[in-house]
C-alpha cells in the first residue's frame, strides 16, 4: 500500500510539472536567426534593420553568434557589442511570449547605443527602439523581428 502511494505521489508530481508555461521550452523556441527591420527616425537612423543568431541561456541573457546590419550607416561601421535578454514563456497554447531587450553597442565609431524593447508573440517581436550617440546617430522609433 505504502509503495502505492509513493507511486502516485510521483505521477501527480509528473502530471503538475507539465502543467503552465515552460521557460526551457520557450528559450529554445525563441533561440534562433531573426531578422529586425526598425521604422521611424531621421536620417542615419532612418535605416536600420539587421540579422542576427543567438540562443537564450538559463538566466534569460542571450548568446549572440552572429550580427550583422543590411543597411550601409556610419553609426555602426565596424566592431561593436551586441547582448539581451529573454524573459519568455510558451502558455498553454504552445505560444511563446514574452519580453525580450536588445542592446547593440559600437566600436567605431564609439559612443553609439541601439537599443531595442519589445515583445515576442510565437516568431515575431514588435517594440519600440532608441539610438543614442554621436551626432546624427540618435532617434527612436519601432521594429518588428521576425523569426526565419
Amino acid at each position: 500500500m505504502k509503495k502505492l502511494a509513493i507511486l502516485g505521489l510521483i505521477a501527480l508530481q509528473l502530471t503538475l510539472a507539465g502543467c503552465g508555461s515552460s521557460t526551457t521550452a520557450a528559450a529554445a523556441d525563441t533561440s534562433g536567426t531573426w531578422q529586425a527591420v526598425l521604422t521611424g527616425g531621421a536620417g542615419e537612423a532612418s535605416a536600420l534593420s539587421f540579422n542576427t543568431k543567438f540562443s537564450v541561456n538559463n538566466d534569460g541573457s542571450l548568446n549572440v553568434s552572429a550580427f550583422s546590419f543590411l543597411t550601409v550607416q556610419t553609426c555602426f561601421v565596424s566592431g561593436g557589442t551586441v547582448s539581451g535578454t529573454a524573459n519568455v514563456t510558451t502558455d498553454s497554447n504552445g505560444l511563446v511570449t514574452g519580453p525580450i531587450s536588445y542592446v547593440i553597442q559600437s566600436g567605431s565609431p564609439a559612443g553609439n547605443t541601439l537599443t531595442l524593447s519589445g515583445t515576442e508573440s510565437g516568431t515575431t517581436v514588435t517594440g519600440t527602439w532608441t539610438l543614442t550617440g554621436n551626432e546624427g546617430c540618435s532617434g527612436a522609433g519601432d521594429f518588428t523581428m521576425k523569426k526565419s
